[in-house]
Formats: C-alpha cells, sequence, structure tokens
C-alpha cells in the first residue's frame, strides 16, 4: 500500500512540475508554416531562392519555416537561403515547404 501511495505521489509531483511531456502540436507548426509561404507569395515574393519564411516560428521558438525544393537543389543549401536560428542550434526542428507552400516535411 506505502508503494502505491509513493508512486502515486511521485506521478502527481511529475506531471505537475511540468516534466511530463504535453506533445507539440506539429500540425499546427506545420500550418503556420503554410500559411506564412501563402503570405509571402500574395504579397509577390519570389520564393524560387528557397529563401527561409519564420527564424523562428513565433509561437514555437525551437522551429523554423525555410522553403525548399522537392527534390533538392543546390540554392536550397545556400546558407543564405537557410534559417540561421537552426543552423546556429538556437532552434532544433523545422518545417519545409516548396516554393508553392507545398508541405515537403518537418524534422
Amino acid at each position: 500500500m506505502k508503494a502505491k501511495l509513493l508512486l502515486v505521489i511521485l506521478v502527481g509531483v511529475i506531471s505537475f512540475s511540468g516534466c511530463v511531456n504535453q506533445g507539440t502540436n506539429v500540425d499546427g507548426i506545420k500550418n503556420t508554416c503554410i500559411q506564412a509561404c501563402q503570405n509571402a507569395l500574395n504579397e509577390g515574393r519570389n520564393l524560387n531562392d528557397g529563401p527561409c519564411l519564420l527564424n523562428p516560428i513565433p509561437e514555437n521558438t525551437d522551429w523554423v519555416c525555410d522553403v525548399a525544393h522537392d527534390p533538392r537543389q543546390s540554392v536550397d543549401d545556400t546558407s543564405d537561403n537557410q534559417c540561421s536560428a537552426f543552423r546556429q542550434g538556437m532552434a532544433h526542428h523545422f518545417v519545409e515547404v516548396d516554393p508553392n507552400c507545398n508541405f515537403i516535411k518537418s524534422y
């Protein structure tokens, strides 16, 4: 009985301390990136050089939004076109969309 009570208390403490991963809304992050891409296109911006669009994504600063090609082209590997927050390790995840705002991948 003591062991069960201790286990319940331990789980409660961990849960309330924020140590339990609440999960990341990757679909929401993906949609934010797609919307940023569509906004850039609506403003007349040329995305063929594969620019970074959100560096970082404001609501999720561990993520960036980058335009790339599928399959990749040499322009996608040019550091000027990549998100500096990801390159410098300030953000650890990215969403890639193509120049027409189609989702490629997230990592």
